[in-house]
């Protein structure tokens, strides 16, 4: 568990101070988040959407059932390269869904599953551990190896949707320097390597719970 652990920790760190650094430099145009997402949609090939505020800090989403952007509230009101980049991040996972994305409709593929694999992963693994009874884990095993593939789908999705963005900033006109170019790749691969981190994660855990059940034989 303790690599699991520093993984997190260092990934989350990394982030939080590119997050910081570059969300006390202003973009040129002096947008925020709200302003930066209505214009990729005014000036690109984007389909416009809602864009809502939400609460809390680095929450910021697209919701595909609903149809709509949400962006924390420093993101929605600073106008930072941090927030331009954020909400940019948020409108390539809309093109993603609008241009119909393979890389999207392989980890929807999963979704179905997920929705009860752990709660059935938990019960059979822990069952089995107590109860000495091997299959049971490796069913658990089996049902949390479901979860490990979909975080590690989501890694291509989520360096995708920041390919994306950098690109419908340019587009767009709003990269209107090196400073800002380094400023959001900086911010979006700091944000992308979180899910690095937590797909290792699951991995390492994933190869715990097998080392448990090999150890029950």
């Amino acid at each position: 568990m303790l690599p699991t652990l520093v993984i997190s920790g260092i990934t989350q760190l990394y982030l939080k101070s590119t997050f910081s650094t570059w969300s006390q430099v202003a973009n040129t145009k002096g947008m925020n988040g709200m302003q930066v997402a209505r214009t990729l949609f005014a000036k690109t090939s984007l389909q416009p959407i809602p864009v809502e505020q939400t609460p809390g800090s680095l929450t910021d989403h697209y919701d595909p059932q609903m149809n709509v952007v949400r962006l924390s509230e420093v993101i929605a009101n600073q106008p930072s390269i941090a927030a331009m980049a954020v909400a940019a991040h948020e409108l390539g996972h809309v093109q993603q869904y609008q241009t119909g994305s393979g890389l999207i409709a392989m980890r929807n593929a999963l979704l179905p599953a997920l929705q009860f694999s752990p709660t059935i992963s938990y019960l059979a693994f822990v069952a089995g551990f107590m109860f000495n009874l091997a299959g049971l884990m490796w069913l658990g095993i089996l049902f949390f190896g479901l979860m490990v593939l979909f975080s590690i789908l989501t890694l291509p999705v989520e360096f995708d949707a920041s390919r994306r963005g950098l690109a419908l900033l340019k587009e767009a006109g709003l990269t209107n320097t090196s400073q800002e170019s380094q400023g959001a790749k900086a911010v979006l691969t700091a944000a992308a390597l979180t899910y690095v981190g937590a797909a290792i994660t699951s991995v390492l855990q994933l190869l715990y719970y097998v080392s448990l059940a090999q150890r029950r034989r």
